[in-house]
């Protein structure tokens, strides 16, 4: 899913702050358009393991898991290090702040309501609960086709005037840490995956040198390969 960044009918943005852009928050949307497709595909994943095949749900619930873990994070650094900066730095967006604060507690609800209901489905593979698993992933990508949406168009134009590049970083640091190591290539595959052509380029150019190293070497390999296992029979979507 990608989703067009746009204001709906009575919605309205904060004014942006004067002055150069301090930051750049493109890759939020590169972000946000990963979750969206994730989060897209969840439903039918925790439909999909036929019933007692646990080898299946829980190769598919790692990855919703992981998925689940990320998402929280990348939350919780909004939390803790973006929202009181932007309420005392541009006070005329505290309002959307509100809003961004209210969908993060929406989402760490269902997470919330998710996380049990995964952690059974892994070890039984029981249609039942993962039925009951696909309704709160369905409801978690409603309340985010709002939230991711709503803060790229009303909030990060504001936090590129007021956050540095610096402290932007250090939420991107924060969210990583979120998922052991050797499995972040495959996720950086996804990023870049569903990205179009242009920011998928200008995110690749952005990576570290040694990132891009290892992607070459052996992360372009291992997020083809788990594509294929998580949805058998599908074409793997470019990266670079």
């Amino acid at each position: 899913m990608t989703m067009e960044y746009v204001s709906l009918p009575g919605e309205t943005a904060p004014p942006v702050p004067d002055g150069p852009k301090l930051c750049n928050g493109d890759e939020m949307r590169i972000l946000h358009n990963a979750f969206l497709w994730a989060y897209e595909q969840a439903p039918g994943l925790a439909r999909s393991a036929p019933a007692g095949d646990v080898a299946r749900s829980e190769f598919l619930g790692q990855w919703l898991a992981d998925l689940d873990a990320t998402l929280h994070s990348h939350h919780e650094s909004e939390d803790v290090l973006l929202w009181d900066k932007l309420e005392q730095r541009a006070p005329a967006c505290a309002l959307h702040v509100g809003q961004m604060r209210a969908h993060h507690a929406q989402v760490a609800q269902l997470l919330e309501e998710a996380s049990p209901l995964l952690a059974r489905w892994r070890a039984t593979a029981d249609p039942a609960v993962g039925e009951e698993l696909a309704d709160a992933y369905e409801r978690m990508l409603e309340v985010l086709k709002v939230h991711l949406r709503r803060e790229v168009v009303e909030v990060i134009p504001v936090a590129e005037r007021v956050v540095t590049k610096e402290e932007w970083a250090a939420m991107g640091d924060h969210s990583m840490a979120a998922i052991p190591r050797n499995r972040l290539l495959p996720q950086l595959g996804m990023l870049m995956a569903c990205s179009a052509p242009a920011d998928r380029k200008a995110f690749y150019a952005e990576l570290p040198v040694s990132v891009k190293v290892l992607w070459r070497l052996v992360g372009k390999r291992q997020y083809a390969k788990q594509f294929k296992l998580l949805f058998p029979g599908r074409s793997v979507p470019p990266t670079i």
